[in-house]
């Protein structure tokens, strides 16, 4: 798939006058549990000249396009992307971490990096992946059989969750890391619906794994208490933000 995707992101750079600064694995593959049949999710940030921007009326700030069975392609403007930083936006945060980087121009992960501790804000990383993990406790967890993938969204979710609560840092990416919060316990266990979600399908199910399912529903509990902490003051990272968005179209045009 690399030559495909680098030829469709190529493609698309002169079809839509834009020039692609990063471009990554955003979904199970990134994450490291992919099943045999997932689709390669390609998230990508683009910068157009900067007359583009000099108008009336903004113009639209993404770029999506048609899923099909092995490829789904989506991008955000470069404005919009700092724009989401600045609000620690946890999808763009781990974009930013991703271990398979497809395209990138003027060192883009590097020039942003210093902004990614500047504006995370652990709260809103505790919103997000305790909302992410929500409905499966809710819905998926109380059944006598859960489908394997959204099994490992949940732990995954829990996980990055538990990170914010303990650490306070950006969690990564990567379940590999994120395990490491596991207890000692469980690890086997995972190490096991690790090596059957290699060989799944995307509606794989397998039986309630009861004492994972009982660790998911305590962390979600844990995180929502920790949710109601009040916010830090933070410093506003807008004017840095400012000149990065100016000297990378400056550099990229």
């Amino acid at each position: 798939m690399q030559p495909r995707i680098e030829a469709e992101l190529r493609r698309l750079e002169a079809a839509h006058d834009v020039r692609i600064l990063y471009a990554c694995e955003a979904g199970s593959r990134a994450w490291g549990f992919p099943s045999p049949d997932s689709d390669y999710d390609v998230r990508f940030i683009y910068g157009r000249p900067a007359r583009w921007y000099l108008t009336l009326d903004d113009g639209p700030d993404t770029l999506n396009f048609p899923v099909d069975a092995d490829l789904d392609l989506a991008g955000w403007d470069l404005r919009k992307a700092l724009k989401l930083l600045r609000g620690s936006n946890a999808a763009l945060l781990e974009w930013l971490q991703s271990p398979a980087v497809y395209l990138e121009a003027l060192d883009f992960r590097r020039a942003v990096q210093p902004q990614l501790a500047e504006c995370f804000n652990p709260l809103a990383g505790l919103h997000h992946y305790l909302g992410l993990v929500g409905r499966g406790v809710k819905e998926d967890l109380p059944g006598a059989e859960l489908r394997l993938k959204r099994l490992f969204y949940a732990l995954r979710s829990v996980l990055a969750a538990r990170w914010i609560r303990e650490r306070g840092t950006v969690p990564p990416m990567e379940f590999r890391q994120l395990r490491e919060l596991l207890p000692a316990e469980l690890q086997a266990e995972i190490d096991a619906l690790l090596r059957q979600k290699a060989q799944a399908t995307e509606k794989t199910t397998v039986p309630r794994p009861e004492a994972l399912a009982r660790f998911i529903e305590a962390e979600y509990a844990a995180g929502k208490l920790a949710r109601a902490t009040p916010p830090a003051h933070r410093p506003d990272p807008t004017p840095a933000l400012n000149q990065l968005f100016q000297e990378l179209l400056a550099a990229a045009f």
